[in-house]
């Protein structure tokens, strides 16, 4: 008998002790991976959609160009200044809804964001995933453009001219955007773009692609430093014009202070929009003293 229940002692002891391992050996459990603490960097989306029912209020501020230096205070109180204020909002998971008005044009601006793939911290998914569209529209009187009147084509001989109209005004942008959050204090960005509007002018082209870099590395828990980087691509092949415009990379460097439901962003950048659509288009401004300014980005974020 005593035997018999050493032997079942045992028994329960070696299962138990097999159980305890498997359980200490067992995968740690899968959660997505917060890539940004913003839903933008700047003036550029991020792949970040917040949960289900979160609605985010930006303000965007850009100051003059620094090139008058004291005499305006290096553009803080220089006449050329730019604003946007704008909504976004989750209805559903993973689609993120906005809307956004600017001071530069009187630019509308309305946008759609899906996060197809989120990286998860096992890295059975190493990276996340994300597609955003952008339409605008120009919001100034026909009478802010040359001779008020748009043509179908730029042909001369057979050249029509007809008066602006609100579908002229409007511009497009989609972008792809893959990210990874390499490490606590790294994570780097990069997308390819497309760019489209109704109506240019006589040497500009209607279409643009382009590619884009940013990132953060963060110096505390609430902290960070930041760098964008926006190219666009001279492609003479989809040209349409004899001579190509002279794009310019946007660039920003500048420093990020979040908590659980605010984002405070100061920066320095070349860009004098805070669209991409305008950025990538119509930049031509060198990143230096002649061409940046100061700006600011303030969001907030509820929770329904």
């Amino acid at each position: 008998m005593k035997k018999l229940l050493l032997f079942v002692l045992l028994t329960l002891f070696v299962f138990s002790n097999t159980f305890a391992q498997e359980e200490t050996t067992a995968a740690p459990e899968s959660f997505p991976v917060t890539t940004f603490e913003s839903n933008f960097l700047v003036d550029d989306q991020t792949t970040v959609v917040f949960d289900k029912k979160t609605l985010g209020f930006a303000i965007q501020h850009k100051f003059a160009t620094m090139d008058d230096g004291l005499s305006n205070l290096w553009g803080i109180y220089g006449a050329a200044t730019n604003i946007r204020l704008a909504l976004d909002y989750v209805p559903v998971k993973n689609l993120q809804i906005g809307a956004g008005l600017s001071k530069s044009h009187m630019m509308t601006d309305v946008s759609a964001k899906y996060s197809i793939l989120q990286q998860t911290s096992d890295n059975k998914m190493p990276v996340s995933l994300a597609v955003i569209g952008i339409i605008g529209m120009d919001g100034r009187g026909a009478g802010s453009f040359e001779n008020d009147t748009v043509s179908d084509t730029k042909g001369e001989s057979d050249q029509t001219l007809n008066k602006i109209g609100f579908v002229d005004k409007m511009s497009y942008y989609t972008q792809v955007m893959v990210s990874r959050k390499f490490t606590e204090w790294l994570s780097v960005q990069a997308g390819a773009s497309y760019t489209h509007y109704n109506m240019v002018g006589w040497n500009e082209n209607h279409d643009l692609l382009g590619v884009h870099a940013l990132g953060r590395i963060k110096i505390s828990p609430q902290s960070s430093l930041t760098f964008n980087y926006n190219q666009p691509l001279k492609i003479e092949k989809i040209s349409e014009v004899a001579e190509m415009p002279d794009y310019t990379p946007t660039i920003a460097v500048g420093w990020q202070i979040s908590t659980f439901t605010h984002a405070f962003q100061l920066y320095v950048s070349n860009a004098p929009s805070m669209l991409p659509m305008e950025n990538m288009m119509y930049n031509r401004a060198k990143f230096n003293m002649d061409g940046i300014a100061i700006g600011f980005t303030i969001t907030r974020l509820w929770a329904f």
